[in-house]
């Protein structure tokens, strides 16, 4: 096939996964990478951040057009064009894409009916959902109401994780350190978490941007953010990685539902029905309802022994990889679902 993937194509971007994949199954990708396009312009200038807020669809016109421009440049349509999110594309350039007999795909990381800030969702979104031929949605609950309010094709498609056996031979060398860590960047209900965390007297350790702005007390650390390797041998080295959703993804997963687990970390976690469908609880991961049960978990996995503590790395990455919850294994799934259409 030849496939149209657009959305970003940053180091962190899900993205690049699955175009890296659909390229190693042999099939042809354009990899327009709209987000950049637009983060690049809009963190630009102050000037244009302001022009933006005014004219709402001043950056978006010009990546509509480049878009429409570097499909005409083909020597061959795409087969399939596979949107990932889509704040940046219009309904009319959908309508355009479509009306050239190219099959439309949407994979939504976030909410598409719950944006909980500027970077999760916004009308272009909304406006969209019925120009899809398919859906790709992480969550569940979204996947219903997709179905059942726009009568859409759906697939369920959760998160996974990329991590090569060089990488993780380089992982497992770690050096543990026995505290609790939060990989991820700030929001106030995360802040606010983790501040009563370190008010019980946990000590815990953040890697992210801006988290300055957001605490200021002695029993947090903060730490800059880390990718790629850095963060995979952070995720690994601490005894405990706590994983908290954002707040337009309450009862689902997220991306460190399957990072945590597949680097071989122990990831403490909110209790959701996804949490349990991936991953067996006490034994592969651990799972919490409240702030008090958290702490009650963290101070119990702080005291396991070195040889307790690695079992449950073992049984976690022997899960992930027996589950098929590798990127690989997503992108199979995606490319058979996308040949279909």
């Amino acid at each position: 096939m030849k496939i149209l993937v657009t959305g970003s194509d940053k180091i962190y971007a899900i993205e690049n996964y699955y175009a890296k994949y659909f390229r190693a199954f042999g099939h042809e990708v354009i990899h327009f990478p709209a987000q950049r396009l637009f983060l690049d312009e809009y963190t630009s200038s102050f000037y244009k951040k302001l022009r933006f807020k005014l004219y709402n669809n001043s950056i978006y016109s010009k990546i509509n057009t480049d878009l429409i421009k570097s499909l005409k440049e083909q020597s061959s349509l795409p087969d399939v064009a596979i949107v990932f999110k889509g704040m940046e594309i219009f309904p009319d350039t959908l309508k355009i894409i479509k009306d050239q007999g190219i099959k439309l795909v949407n994979y939504n990381p976030d909410n598409p009916f719950l944006f909980s800030g500027k970077g999760s969702g916004n009308a272009n979104i909304t406006k969209s959902i019925s120009l899809y031929d398919f859906h790709f949605t992480y969550n569940l609950s979204v996947k219903k109401r997709l179905e059942e309010e726009y009568r859409a094709k759906t697939a369920w498609l959760p998160f996974g994780f990329d991590l090569t056996d060089e990488q993780f031979s380089e992982c497992v060398k770690e050096e543990e350190i026995v505290k609790v860590c939060f990989v991820g960047n700030p929001d106030k209900e995360r802040a606010a978490f983790i501040n009563a965390l370190a008010e019980m007297k946990v000590q815990i350790v953040v890697y992210g941007h801006h988290w300055k702005k957001f605490i200021d007390h002695p029993g947090v650390e903060i730490q800059d953010a880390v990718y790629a390797g850095e963060q995979w041998k952070t995720l690994r080295r601490y005894r405990v990685q706590l994983n908290l959703m954002r707040p337009h993804n309450p009862d689902s997963h997220n991306m460190r539902t399957f990072e945590v687990p597949g680097v071989g970390g122990i990831m403490l976690a909110p209790d959701t029905l996804e949490h349990r469908t991936f991953f067996e609880e006490g034994k592969e991961v651990f799972l919490f309802n409240d702030v008090n049960e958290c702490v009650d978990k963290i101070n119990s996995l702080l005291r396991l022994t070195v040889s307790q503590a690695n079992e449950i790395r073992k049984n976690a990455r022997a899960r992930s990889i027996a589950s098929g919850y590798t990127y690989r294994d997503r992108s199979l799934h995606v490319a058979n679902v996308l040949r279909s259409l």
